[in-house]
């Protein structure tokens, strides 16, 4: 007999759990990543939006025969309003409208997605964000110059972006346990930068030409992916099991679940007909894991399990209280701060700096999602070793503040420095954002604190995440107010930020450090205060 190939011995030895989890992994991280793709064409665009024509404006004048740079409107190539000398606050008046909308909204959307199934929730999310991200490219398409049109657009697809996260990370929670969370976020987390990455090349393909469908593009793969989370996504191992004691029972016999039990509790129904030939179902775990499965008879018709009362969800101040959820949510406003700073202005910052085109530049801004794939799986692997997530984190932001110095400078000398400091940069302040927002929020959204209440994690994820996202509306709408200055100011802005975010990680650090001297190996459980 032939030997099996490794590759299928391989794939024999995954179990259907592990092949259901890692197809939720997959999923989960494609889905997001859409994203992001939808979120980066405006960092790309905005070079364009507001470019230097004087190349191409130089027209004799009445009085002189040679050539004078003179600003003639049908020769601007700029899109209105964006052509004026306050451009730059008018483009960062577009991010902080998004931004603002996003930070907003995320404090509800946690609240309102433990409330509705998952997979519906995400999935409206995705349609109508792909259908705002498409308008934005149509103001290219039907020539709409109103700075209004844009903010709405920008308002609308904040908020239903929210949709997102908070349902990701839910269901990545509901598959993977705390057994090397870190690592595996860390892994996953990489969807950021991937979105980012595929974002800016293909914004950066059409920008030239026509950046209309820099948005539309984006918008059409976040709605289509929003098909396929409705069509495919799993929310937790229990719809599963649920599925599966349907699909095993015998013809003669119907399995439904009805959720309006007495009291708050979950009550499944097997149904009988008449006469039918009874089956071993009393030695049968019919419900999930967090439930209690109860052995019964089976000579009647109708067979009643109960199990424990569904727990209710928790309220905004309940998941206020869990230890370390504020810390770390502060610690993430300023973080994301530095880290949405980037996404929305890097590359016109290396438009100038570099002096390369729209294009190249976006181009160039990817290594710095490459460097964030690097520092969020790395911050992982170094968080599961060490046992120790507010430490690792604060070392990351102890390096990062002088490495943004330190690119502030390099790039003025060309591009083989910028792109070592551009993958440095990326990984130091993505790291802890990405610590954060996956194995941190997810450690916490499953507190011993909660006594098993799962359905905390969506709350939690999004009071941190919310948070977080009130730095990233805050960062570039200050990058753009101080940019006029000199980019050296928003440098300074960014580097204070982060080491502000030390600062308040600081006391969950000195409580890891001492916990771990009294009990070396044992993982530091935060405390009430």
């Amino acid at each position: 007999m032939a030997p099996v190939p490794p590759g299928i011995r391989f794939l024999a030895s995954f179990n259907r759990d592990q092949w259901y989890r890692t197809f939720t992994f997959a999923l989960t991280f494609l889905l997001y990543t859409s994203f992001h793709l939808s979120r980066k064409p405006i960092s790309i665009v905005k070079s364009e939006l507001h470019k230097n024509c004087s190349h191409v404006m130089r027209a004799p004048t009445e009085s002189s025969s040679s050539q004078q740079t003179v600003l003639h409107p049908e020769l601007d190539c700029s899109w209105k309003p964006f052509d004026r000398s306050n451009y730059k606050q008018l483009l960062g008046a577009m991010d902080y409208s998004f931004l603002c909308a996003y930070a907003i909204g995320m404090y509800l959307s946690g609240i309102i997605g433990e409330r509705l199934p998952i997979r519906l929730y995400l999935t409206v999310g995705m349609l109508t964000s792909g259908l705002f991200t498409c308008l934005f490219g149509l103001g290219y398409v039907y020539n709409i110059h109103s700075l209004g049109f844009y903010v709405f657009v920008q308002v609308a697809n904040g908020l239903v972006q929210t949709t997102g996260w908070p349902s990701v990370v839910t269901c990545i929670g509901n598959w993977f346990g705390k057994g090397r969370r870190g690592l595996i976020m860390g892994l996953w987390n990489s969807h950021t930068s991937v979105g980012n990455i595929l974002g800016s090349l293909i914004a950066g393909y059409y920008v030239s030409s026509n950046w209309g469908l820099s948005f539309i593009i984006p918008g059409v793969i976040i709605a289509a992916m929003g098909v396929i989370c409705f069509l495919f996504l799993i929310e937790h191992p229990n719809d599963l099991k649920i599925a599966s004691a349907q699909s095993s029972a015998p013809s003669s016999q119907k399995v439904h679940k009805n959720w309006n039990g007495v009291n708050g509790h979950k009550d499944l129904y097997l149904q009988y007909k008449p006469g039918a030939k009874a089956q071993s179902w009393d030695t049968e775990l019919l419900l999930g894991q967090e439930s209690v499965g109860v052995c019964v008879p089976v000579q009647q018709q109708v067979v009643v399990v109960k199990s424990e009362a569904e727990p209710s969800p928790i309220s905004f101040m309940g998941a206020l209280r869990i230890p370390g959820v504020v810390e770390f949510s502060l610690c993430l406003l300023f973080a994301k701060l530095v880290s949405y700073t980037f996404l929305f202005w890097l590359p016109l910052y290396i438009t100038k700096a570099v002096h390369l085109d729209a294009k190249k530049a976006g181009d160039l801004s990817t290594l710095f999602d490459v460097g964030g794939i690097v520092g969020g799986i790395l911050a992982g692997v170094i968080s599961d070793k060490m046992e120790k997530r507010a430490t690792t984190c604060a070392v990351m932001l102890l390096l990062a503040a002088p490495t943004l110095y330190g690119f502030s400078m390099m790039s003025q000398f060309g591009l083989g420095p910028t792109i070592g400091m551009l993958l440095v940069c990326g990984g130091l302040v993505n790291g802890p954002y990405a610590l954060i927002t996956t194995a941190v929020s997810a450690d916490l959204g499953t507190h011993k604190s909660l006594k098993g209440n799962a359905r905390a994690l969506s709350t939690v994820t999004a009071i941190i995440d919310g948070t977080g996202s009130v730095g990233a509306a805050v960062g570039p709408l200050l990058a753009g107010l101080l940019s006029g200055q000199g980019w050296d100011q928003v440098f300074y802005m960014l580097m204070t930020a982060d080491f502000l975010a030390l600062l308040l990680l600081l006391r969950l650090v000195m409580k890891e450090l001492c916990s771990h001297r009294k009990r070396p190996g044992v993982t530091v459980e935060l405390k009430e205060h």
